[in-house]
């Protein structure tokens, strides 16, 4: 039998790079924030799916779909579930959270489509 899948939006920023770093993550429509310190785009975007893996841990729930808009990360998140202990930095963290509950998938959609970034920008009105 084949389950639903669960889709998790997640986005991280910076402003200014390096600078402060917060992340959002969207699940059922609800937006999830996170001021996660100090560090670069590239930092922002790896904690942002990190903490969707913790959250969606926390919650109990299976079969999820993540979803974000950093294509290397997304890259990257894919060959680490594949190669974990071969892994350094935020992608080691990532595949030690995924060992024992991977997703279902990883994927990329575009920025305009993701709705953790999407909720991130509303925070910061131009």
């Amino acid at each position: 039998m084949t389950h639903p899948r669960i889709k998790i939006f997640f986005d991280g920023g910076c402003r200014p790079n390096p600078g402060a770093i917060e992340a959002a993550v969207v699940i059922r429509g609800h937006a999830h924030w996170f001021d996660l310190g100090h560090g670069n785009n590239q930092d922002a975007e790896w904690l942002a799916l990190i903490e969707a893996v913790k959250l969606s841990q926390a919650l109990g729930l299976e079969h999820v779909e993540l979803i974000g808009d950093a294509l290397e990360v997304v890259d990257h998140a894919n060959r680490a579930m594949r190669d974990g202990a071969r892994e350094q930095g935020h992608a080691a963290t990532f595949a030690a959270l995924v060992e024992n509950r991977p997703p279902a998938r990883i994927r990329w959609i575009k920025r305009q489509q993701n709705l953790a970034g999407i909720a991130l920008a509303s925070r910061h009105p131009r």
